[in-house]
């Protein structure tokens, strides 16, 4: 079982999704689109580590911090408990995000390939989500065009395990305010503006470790 015990060490006191699918649509955004919709996600004179207009407890604010010896940079840790992605840097540091995790016995610890990557991508929800939600789904079971409103937001990390696609996700979500809570049915969700930052520095073929919730350390502010 894995534990956030295995990587990450702290400059401070730190312990402190949708399962979307993958819709083939013709359709995609130009260019000129997406950076308009960018702009529109990201807060005026934006800066990471202190722009905060959806009103997030401020340790949920992107934060370097340092990384216990021996983690592979460009790696993602995901320390359910505290509700914080790491993405391990060259020389001994790591970026801290806050996210939002699954509800429920929904959220799925593991060991992760990062195998695909998309800027504002389509979603649809799957046959379970639909199956427990019908109401809540049959308007979309068709599948999202990219935008704003998107579940997965502006940008969409897709985990697969060998070459099987999980149908788990790391994304943005137009609910910001949802971030350090359980509110997914299954994946990592994140700030637009934060994983727009992350999405550039990671890699295809990086692995995520997803961390079981039990096995994590309580949460200190």
């Amino acid at each position: 079982m894995l534990t956030r015990r295995h990587f990450i060490q702290t400059t401070t006191a730190l312990f402190s999704a949708t399962v979307p699918g993958v819709t083939f649509a013709d359709s995609w955004p130009t260019e000129a689109q997406k950076a308009e919709w960018d702009a529109q996600v990201t807060p005026p004179n934006y800066v990471p580590e202190t722009s905060n207009p959806w009103d997030l407890h401020p340790r949920f604010l992107p934060q370097r911090v340092l990384a216990k010896a021996g983690l592979v940079p460009g790696d993602i840790h995901v320390d359910a408990v505290a509700r914080y992605l790491y993405h391990i840097e060259e020389g001994g540091t790591a970026m801290r995000y806050g996210v939002a995790i699954a509800r429920g016995n929904l959220y799925e610890p593991g060991v992760y390939t990062i195998k695909r990557k998309v800027r504002w991508p389509h979603w649809q929800p799957t046959q379970s989500m639909i199956n427990r939600d019908p109401e809540l789904y049959a308007d979309i079971a068709d599948g999202m065009e990219p935008g704003p409103e998107n579940a997965l937001g502006s940008r969409a990390l897709y985990l697969y395990v060998g070459d099987r696609d999980t149908l788990l996700r790391i994304h943005g979500t137009p609910s910001p305010r949802s971030i350090g809570g359980r509110a997914s049915s299954g994946c990592v969700r994140m700030v637009m503006a934060h994983i727009n930052d992350l999405y550039p520095n990671v890699e295809t073929g990086s692995t995520a470790y997803l961390y079981s919730a039990e096995d994590s350390v309580t949460a200190r502010s």
